[in-house]
């Protein structure tokens, strides 16, 4: 004998698939407590009916998904029909505002909006300094890169614009419609900059909280970067720390598959400053035993340990040091 069930019924049928009992829904039939219903049975979890064929039969067999092979199963009712689709449209609903209390994916949000905020940023910063270079020929354009932009915001002509940054006024001037062209992508320029810190400063507040130990290691910007190339916390605290080294290393990784020498970091570890201005020759190690301790640091943040103090970064960070100055000359080639 075997038990087959969905949220509206359930029967218990014998070898020759004869119907040998059924119960149906038939009190409090409404959408809340379908969607209650719905959410169990998606659990895995039998339904009120089920369980009571059950109890009467524990010898039977259940299975689940017996009604779907069933040529006999009542086909939905009209009612029935409206009533599981706005069950279907509340559960969604409700998978949403949950999803709202998962924070590996608020911080995925959040680095993937600063991300590309930054890039649209890169963008249209150096556009405005390409284009005010065009008519301010004597200026810096690269160590005066941002007074250079809130020079022409405070401006009302590129004359002014001269002057306020005391360097020889143009030859040539904008006409009225491309010197507005500009001072607005200069003003769009400023309006990223304040969206990409807020949403730094957002990304700084939530990984403190969720991952103490490793943004105190390295910093709450790069520990967000590397949970979401992860794709979780649990995911990175379960993570091989050969596998954290390498996280952002994806075409390095692709080259190596090709036959490449395999990738010592990957973007993420080399933005790292005790990485990224290290020698090239001791990069690797610094990265290594670096991922050595952010793999005990997210593992110490997800499973509950105690979070590192000031002392213990302080001593990585002289291990660190020392690692650097045992190799003050490359190694030589053999």
């Amino acid at each position: 004998m075997r038990i087959n069930y969905d949220w509206r019924l359930a029967r218990l049928l014998n070898d020759e698939d004869a119907i040998i009992d059924e119960i149906y829904w038939t009190s409090n039939v409404t959408v809340s407590n379908l969607v209650r219903r719905l959410l169990a049975l998606q659990r895995g979890r039998l339904s009120p009916e089920a369980r009571v064929l059950y109890e009467r039969f524990e010898e039977a067999n259940i299975d689940s998904e017996g009604h779907l092979d069933d040529p006999s199963w009542p086909a939905y009712g009209k009612d029935e029909q409206v009533m599981f689709d706005e069950a279907i449209i509340k559960m969604a609903k409700l998978k949403i505002a949950e999803s709202s209390g998962d924070l590996d994916k608020r911080l995925d949000m959040l680095v993937s909006s600063a991300n590309e905020i930054r890039s649209a940023w890169t963008t249209s910063e150096s556009r405005c300094i390409e284009w005010i270079g065009l008519f301010l020929t004597e200026i810096n354009l690269d160590t005066r890169r941002k007074e250079i932009i809130q020079s022409v915001v405070k401006s009302d002509s590129i004359t002014s614009t001269a002057d306020l940054l005391e360097t020889t006024r143009p030859i040539f001037n904008p006409s009225e419609s491309e010197w507005g062209a500009l001072k607005q992508h200069c003003e769009s320029v400023i309006s990223l900059t304040k969206r990409m810190n807020q949403h730094e400063d957002s990304i700084r507040v939530l990984a403190l909280d969720y991952m103490p130990t490793l943004s105190s290691l390295m910093g709450p910007l790069s520990a967000s970067k590397l949970l979401v190339l992860a794709g979780s916390r649990e995911r990175l605290a379960r993570m091989p720390s050969g596998s954290l080294q390498v996280l952002g290393a994806h075409a390095a990784m692709a080259a190596h598959r090709n036959g490449a020498s395999p990738p010592k970091h990957g973007s993420i570890l080399f933005s790292l400053p005790q990485v990224g201005k290290s020698p090239r020759w001791v990069r690797g190690k610094v990265a290594r035993f670096i991922a050595g301790k952010a793999s005990i640091a997210v593992r110490i943040d997800h499973f509950g340990g105690v979070p590192w103090r000031e002392e213990e970064i302080s001593k990585i960070n002289k291990d660190i040091e020392s690692i650097i100055n045992k190799f003050p000359k490359p190694p030589k080639r053999k």
